[in-house]
């Protein structure tokens, strides 16, 4: 009977991560933003870390599919079940020091694909820690499905691929993209609320004088009756509302939001570029001459950057460019498109053509 519980308890939790796995690797410019998250200051405190954020994810999610796919096989057992724990153990102790003290969140457990908030990812991981404690002191049942050559065949070909597919996706864009920018989006329509989706409860801690003393009186809103006097009011939010899937989207020039009228240009071109100091500058050399295509064919062009003007206005003089930038918010250009510099192409705000910098033969002007 153990060894038919164990079995289950393996193909779940192989299947489980080469899943998990394969979400980030489909994405791992993604995942690489979110451990600078958890790199920052405010958060472990490991800025040397974040200059490798990049090649971190890229070594975790490969190392994540092909621990999967050698606890299914069987294959070095023992190697396999020590670093899944201690995989998870690490993971574990990160989403509860996200989840306790409120500093990311969003794990990036399974990227974009399944949201979960800190305390879900945290209880997701400690079933992982007791599934997994359970296959290591039951290791004699975790058998090999094949000989020990084929099994070897198997890891070569998982991480080739695991290596092809990473390359594919950094040299172009997510083959899947799960964001609410991909193409036949329309990024206004993300932006809305429907009638009757559920808005945020808050309570509210009004603190009063009374007779010398403090007296604290909650409600969900109102200024409750007290004869005393009032000192202060501290709100709580105790229950999430509805949150667009596009939020925080502006496209702002010397403070002003155009995001509403650029939005209804029936052929747009956006040059998004989330940080000059950090895009291929060269690659703008290629960009001017599509962007002078793009005109010629009657599309408004624009750059969409969270640097400031010092640094585009420097380099529309460098390159000659005829369109100038926008301010938008970095997180929001990076959410949009996973490269820098890429380019969108809209019709009245629905996203219908989006590359990479690699690719920019690919777009067509009609």
């Amino acid at each position: 009977m153990m060894r038919y519980i164990l079995g289950v308890v393996r193909i779940f939790v192989g299947v489980l991560f080469i899943i998990s796995g394969f979400i980030k690797l489909n994405d791992p410019v993604g995942f690489s933003f979110k451990l600078e998250e958890y790199f920052s200051p405010s958060v472990l405190g490991l800025e040397f870390l974040v200059p490798y954020a990049l090649v971190i994810s890229i070594a975790v999610v490969i190392a994540e599919v092909l621990l999967g796919v050698m606890l299914i096989i069987g294959f070095k057992v023992k190697f396999t079940l020590w670093s899944l724990l201690g995989m998870i153990v690490f993971f574990t102790f990160l989403t509860f020091y996200s989840a306790y003290f409120n500093k990311v969140t969003d794990c990036g457990c399974f990227g974009d694909a399944i949201k979960l908030t800190p305390w879900e990812s945290f209880t997701k991981d400690i079933i992982l820690l007791v599934l997994i404690l359970l296959l290591f002191f039951g290791r004699k049942y975790v058998t090999p499905l094949f000989s020990a050559g084929i099994n070897r065949i198997i890891m070569a070909l998982s991480l080739l691929a695991c290596a092809g597919y990473a390359y594919h996706v950094l040299n172009h864009l997510p083959v899947i993209d799960f964001r609410p920018y991909e193409i036949g989006k329309n990024i206004e329509d993300g932006m809305g609320v429907p009638e009757g989706a559920p808005k945020a409860i808050y309570d509210y801690a009004w603190e009063f004088k009374v007779n010398g003393e403090k007296q604290v009186i909650v409600t969900n809103g109102d200024y409750p009756t007290v004869d005393g006097e009032f000192i202060g009011v501290e709100t709580t939010e105790v229950q999430k509302g509805y949150e667009p899937p596009v939020h925080d989207f502006t496209i702002e020039q010397e403070g002003e939001d155009f995001a509403a009228s650029l939005l209804q240009e029936p052929k747009l071109v956006m040059v998004v570029a989330y940080d000059l100091r950090k895009s291929n500058i060269e690659i703008f050399k290629e960009i001017k001459t599509v962007a002078e295509r793009a005109i010629a064919k009657g599309y408004k062009v624009i750059g969409m950057s969270a640097s400031g003007p010092g640094q585009t206005d420097k380099l529309v003089a460098d390159f000659g460019l005829n369109f100038s930038f926008y301010f938008t918010d970095e997180t929001t250009l990076k959410t949009i498109v996973r490269s820098n510099p890429g380019i969108l192409v809209l019709e009245k705000g629905t996203i219908t053509q989006k590359v990479h910098y690699n690719d920019l033969e690919e777009l067509m002007f009609n």
